[in-house]
């Protein structure tokens, strides 16, 4: 428990260049009296001891402002930076290494069962304010940026942005939008308006012949 204790204060400290001592990461980082927190709950709960780790978890949200359910999985040296907004939940697993900033929620759309909350491989970044929601996984090295809503599968190695997220590198290499199918969600509007104005076109055509 003490080396688990010295690498999470650690990580902190490779990450956070205004981290000053491990007496102010803590006493004084919110994010990581919440890591600090949820693996005591997360103890309580692989015991069965359900309720006594929703209690610890629940103390933790209101002194933090990051909501943690003792049943997510979470690896080694995971940093919450700031952590006011964070969300994760309760079948969500975090790997080694991982940044997570404000605002994020690792949860789940309410479609799935089981299994319904996302898979953060080894040294994955999520940026602040990220909505990364449903049951996949987002490959080792991967980067999620402010603001993105991830709704599928992101390969290793990638960086996505946008709403919903689509991949603009991997690799290291830049990628085009209309290389983006396996995680591209068409616009249903826009294919609605395509649509008429198609029906549109034809009608007048079947008019001007009548005329």
């Amino acid at each position: 428990m003490f080396e688990e204790l010295r690498e999470d204060i650690q990580a902190v400290k490779d990450r956070d260049p205004a981290a000053k001592s491990s007496l102010e990461i803590f006493f004084l980082y919110p994010g990581f009296k919440a890591i600090r927190m949820y693996r005591k709950a997360h103890r309580h709960y692989l015991k069965g001891h359900f309720f006594r780790a929703r209690y610890i978890s629940q103390r933790a949200a209101k002194k933090t402002g990051v909501e943690i359910h003792p049943g997510a999985t979470i690896g080694k040296r995971l940093v919450i930076d700031h952590g006011t907004g964070i969300v994760i939940g309760e079948t969500a697993e975090i790997g080694d290494d991982c940044l997570i900033y404000q605002g994020v929620t690792l949860g789940g759309t309410g479609k799935d069962v089981g299994k319904r909350h996302p898979t953060l491989g080894n040294n994955v970044m999520v940026s602040a304010g990220a909505k990364v929601l449903g049951p996949f996984k987002i490959g080792d090295n991967s980067r999620v940026a402010a603001g993105a809503v991830v709704l599928h599968e992101v390969p290793p190695n990638s960086t996505v942005v946008g709403v919903p997220a689509h991949i603009v590198r991997q690799n290291g290499k830049k990628v085009e939008k209309n290389n983006l199918d396996q995680i591209h969600i068409p616009d249903p509007i826009q294919q609605e308006i395509d649509k008429l104005e198609e029906r549109i076109k034809v009608l007048e055509s079947v008019k001007e012949k009548k005329v």
